[in-house]
């Protein structure tokens, strides 16, 4: 009978701490909704860039990513993203797809421009570089290493 208990009560402690440690884990990623305006942007590529993903300016999370669509008529992919309503943006600004490192995730990476205009809630953001596909750039570089190690023999 007290085997049962103290097989009991460990069992509880487990949980406990498990259950501490995803709400710890869940606070501090940063999953939290951003409260502010909507932009959108067109890109070529949004390859591995999904929704909720970090919009940043200068490294820092400024909005989220909150959809994707097909535009039919440009085959350009559509972001749209909420971003903190305390940051304004000038008309000429950009955005770029980029990663965490080199197997990290994909975030939206906004740099401001200097005019003196301000994207408005809901405009879009002109000036926009696609996500750069790895593997592609990786066969590139095989190929061409293979083909001029071919030409030296």
């Amino acid at each position: 009978m007290s085997n049962r208990l103290i097989e009991s009560l460990a069992g509880a402690a487990v949980i406990a701490v498990a259950v501490g440690f995803a709400a710890f884990s869940y606070s501090r990623a940063g999953l939290e909704s951003v409260d502010g305006y909507e932009l959108s942007a067109s890109f070529n590529r949004v390859d591995g860039l999904v929704v909720g993903n970090d919009v940043r300016i200068s490294g820092v999370k400024v909005g989220s990513v909150t959809a994707q669509d097909l535009n039919p008529q440009t085959y350009m992919a559509v972001v749209k993203m909420t971003v903190r309503s305390d940051v304004e943006l000038p008309l000429d600004s950009s955005a770029k797809i980029a990663s965490d490192g080199l197997l990290g995730g994909k975030f939206v990476s906004l740099e401001p421009g200097g005019d003196v205009d301000m994207i408005v809630p809901g405009g879009e953001i002109e000036y926009t570089q696609g996500s750069v596909n790895l593997e592609e750039l990786i066969g590139q570089v095989i190929y061409s290493s293979g083909s001029s190690s071919a030409k030296s023999e």
